[in-house]
């Protein structure tokens, strides 16, 4: 028999309705309560469900139709809403917030602050909850990322050569400053490109496509910079890169490409004191 995994999303049958919610075979775990705040409208026996599996405040397995912004084996970046001698607690998106042991956190974690975490199910406790530990649970299958390869990312750390990430939920990458040309901050969901998968089996991201479709990207951004400031970006390739780098966030050799890119399509001029937008006849 087909087991209830809890803490994530099953698909599972009404087998009763009740005044105060519904029933779902809950598999090996025998029949579980749906609310009836939870119950959309139509839903009747037979029918099949996606549902969320948790504890409620005592401790029952409970499903419900919301979804939490994570599950169990995921990572996400999550806001204390309170502090006790047990430790904190985040909202995750469900009525019941979850719990970060005061073992699990890397520090102590302070109510309105946010923290990237992995949610995980404590078999023997029989409880969801979450840990600030995050590198212990990254890293634990290999990969085979290919250069160019489309991955998801959550950037999780600031460091001195950039930002770690969480790539597809599994393994640590690595954005170096002189990649990014946009603004980034911690718990930022997006689409990254590989890099390069070294020989140690590190692995380095992009936030924009690489080759000739990055120079598109990172000139339709440079662009827009220019529209938005009258046309006129007091900037060259003369310019110290720490400039560039505070009024655009990207790095100097990012610049100066899109620049290129920008001049060789004639879009823009480039003047002894900066880059001025040429006016497009129509």
């Amino acid at each position: 028999m087909e087991n209830l995994e809890i803490g994530k999303i099953n698909t599972l049958k009404v087998i009763k309705e009740l005044d105060f919610g519904i029933y779902l075979d809950g598999l090996n775990e025998g029949e579980i309560l749906m609310p009836r705040q939870y119950v959309r409208e139509g839903t009747k026996p037979g029918d099949y469900l996606d549902c969320f599996i948790y504890f409620d405040s005592e401790d029952r397995i409970i499903a419900t139709s919301l979804i939490p912004y994570a599950q169990v084996d995921e990572f996400a970046y999550l806001k204390v809403v309170s502090v006790n001698p047990t430790g904190a607690f985040l909202d995750w998106g469900l009525a019941k917030d979850i719990l970060v042991p005061f073992r699990e956190q890397k520090m102590e974690m302070g109510e309105g602050r946010k923290y990237i975490v992995y949610v995980y199910y404590d078999e023997p406790s029989k409880r969801i909850a979450a840990t600030a530990k995050v590198e212990r649970y990254l890293n634990l299958e290999p990969h085979d990322y290919i250069e160019g390869e489309a991955v998801t990312i959550l950037i999780y750390q600031k460091t001195d050569i950039g930002y770690k990430v969480i790539v597809n939920q599994k393994h640590i990458g690595v954005i170096h400053t002189s990649d990014i040309f946009m603004s980034l901050d911690l718990g930022m969901e997006m689409v990254a490109y590989i890099k390069k998968v070294k020989d140690d089996g590190k692995i380095d991201l992009l936030i924009h496509k690489p080759g000739y479709e990055a120079i598109d990207e990172l000139s339709q951004f440079l662009l827009d910079k220019l529209k938005n400031k009258g046309g006129f970006l007091e900037l060259n390739d003369k310019s110290p890169s720490e400039l560039i780098y505070h009024q655009l966030a990207m790095s100097k050799k990012t610049f100066k490409k899109a620049v290129g890119s920008l001049y060789k399509n004639r879009l823009i001029a480039i003047e002894e004191s900066g880059i001025r937008l040429i006016e497009q006849k129509a």
